[in-house]
């Protein structure tokens, strides 16, 4: 506690934590908004992240910054940011800066996603409404309460948003910086302040093990040449009874997926995701529910873990 207060005792530095709590920023963000050189908003970062009032997520070419969700200090950080008062000037002039960098950050997000929105849009025409999809989720999870949410090759953060009412906290992982961005801009745009996105791979999750209760692959499974150590990987981020649900297409003909899309598999049967359940050492739900499409199908497959893994821990690929 005594070196969280020390650490904020600066004036610099607790404008980085007010700004923070409002969502992650990169180095050069941070630059922009406070006028000061790179260098020294680095060692005042630096200092942040020894006290454990920031952590450091490095993403690409790029590093963002944010307030831990669950650290004793990340309470510290709120508190302290809590008492300057709202009309503090000189806070009001980087909160504005914040929206001029968040403006900028869209209009980025929205110029990459434009380029991929039209591929998205051929390979939505050929299966059920998003909508439905996503209204199936909702009903296969109920209405009980998570406490960690991951979601698995996020894209754009659409499942985060739609579950980010339901969870304490959620967590998107995605390999594309440009995804990512898109995904912040839309959790920034909806005030999802209990979820963040960091990049990732979905072969070497950066998550301890058992530490969600609930993982979701939707629509990610297909571009893997080796789904079950998706699925093995998963599992071992999942707590003891934890759920996974996997969202995905019914296997099915269409090349053209594979050749204009880069879909590794043509979709799956229940067969072969239950034997990767199996070999993950997870317990699969017998029934799986589907959306019937023309020409693909949608199914939902869920398994549970059945106990805390101590063999998993490794992240080798075979």
């Amino acid at each position: 506690m005594l070196v969280g207060l020390r650490a904020a005792g600066e004036h610099t530095r607790l404008r980085i934590l007010a700004l923070c709590t409002r969502g992650e920023l990169s180095v050069s963000e941070l630059v922009k908004i406070l006028g000061q050189s790179q260098p020294r908003v680095s060692r005042h970062l630096k200092v942040m992240v020894e006290a454990g009032l920031l952590e450091r997520l490095p993403e690409g070419a790029q590093v963002f910054f944010r307030v831990p969700d669950q650290a004793e200090t990340s309470r510290l950080a709120r508190a302290l940011v809590d008492l300057i008062p709202d009309d503090d000037i000189g806070l009001g002039r980087d909160f504005s800066r914040l929206q001029q960098v968040r403006d900028t950050r869209a209009q980025r997000a929205q110029d990459y996603f434009q380029t991929v929105a039209r591929s998205w849009d051929r390979i939505r025409s050929l299966y059920v409404p998003q909508a439905q999809v996503e209204a199936k989720l909702l009903q296969l999870l109920g209405d009980r309460p998570v406490a960690d949410l991951l979601d698995i090759g996020t894209g754009t953060g659409r499942i985060l948003e739609i579950l980010a009412s339901r969870v304490e906290r959620g967590i998107g992982i995605d390999l594309s910086s440009p995804m990512l961005a898109v995904a912040r801009t839309n959790l920034e745009r909806g005030g999802h302040d209990n979820i963040h996105v960091r990049q990732g791979d979905m072969y070497q999750l950066p998550l301890e093990d058992a530490s969600v209760d609930l993982a979701v692959l939707h629509m990610v499974l297909h571009y893997s040449d080796s789904p079950w150590e998706v699925i093995r990987e998963a599992g071992r981020v999942l707590r003891a009874h934890g759920r996974l649900v996997v969202i995905d297409f019914a296997a099915h003909g269409e090349e053209k997926l594979r050749s204009e899309f880069r879909h590794h598999r043509l979709g799956f049967t229940d067969g072969e995701i239950r034997q990767c359940f199996t070999r993950a050492g997870l317990e699969a739900e017998e029934h799986s529910d589907q959306l019937v499409g023309d020409p693909l199908t949608v199914k939902f497959w869920q398994a549970r873990q059945k106990q805390k893994l101590h063999v998993l821990k490794s992240h080798k690929r075979f």
